[in-house]
């Protein structure tokens, strides 16, 4: 009988923690010109990269930022608050050179893939120089595994994404580019 009472209690248990783990994820909005996408963060593989993403979005610094380099079957980068804010700061010429007032991170690498709707952290060629770009993939990036930190994942919205004007330059560059309206914490 003690076993059976026991039992119950660890299944009472896993399932309280499991609706504890579903109350715990953490999501951020983007609404695009074509609607919103909702990205589940991933803090569990990259704290301080998701816990800076979020404070970068909670300040506004995302807001009306361009989507300066998109290849198509390939992926969507954004997030350079330094020099993408269209209507502000943009400059065609040195989006997606800047960061934030923020410091740079180190590499937070796991073992998730980077399969369509992936996002994750642009960086130089130093692994510990991510800051406020991110990329959405249009498309599986297998050689980018376990080299670029991972952050989350869109699970709704995926249409939107593909919806993003691409590049016409030699590396992706986005002549008058889409941008991201509105970037919050939350769904």
């Amino acid at each position: 009988m003690f076993f059976k009472r026991a039992a119950v209690a660890f299944v009472a248990v896993a399932c309280l923690a499991g609706s504890a783990y579903a109350q715990a994820k953490e999501y951020l909005t983007i609404q695009l010109k074509d609607g919103p996408v909702v990205i589940e963060l991933r803090p569990d593989i990259a704290p301080k990269h998701v816990a800076q993403i979020k404070a970068l979005a909670a300040a506004g610094e995302y807001d009306n930022v361009a989507f300066h380099r998109v290849i198509d079957g390939f992926m969507a980068q954004t997030g350079d608050v330094a020099h993408g804010k269209i209507g502000t700061n943009y400059d065609a010429g040195s989006a997606g050179t800047g960061g934030s007032s923020r410091p740079d991170l180190p590499a937070e690498f796991s073992d998730v893939p980077f399969e369509r709707g992936t996002v994750g952290m642009a960086r130089s060629q130093d692994p510990n120089s991510a800051n406020s770009q991110f990329f959405i993939m249009f498309a599986p990036g297998d050689f980018l595994n376990g080299q670029y930190t991972v952050v989350g994942k869109v699970v709704e919205g995926m249409e939107n994404v593909d919806k993003i004007k691409r590049g016409d330059g030699g590396n992706g560059e986005v002549t008058d580019p889409d941008r991201m309206v509105k970037v919050t914490v939350g769904r």
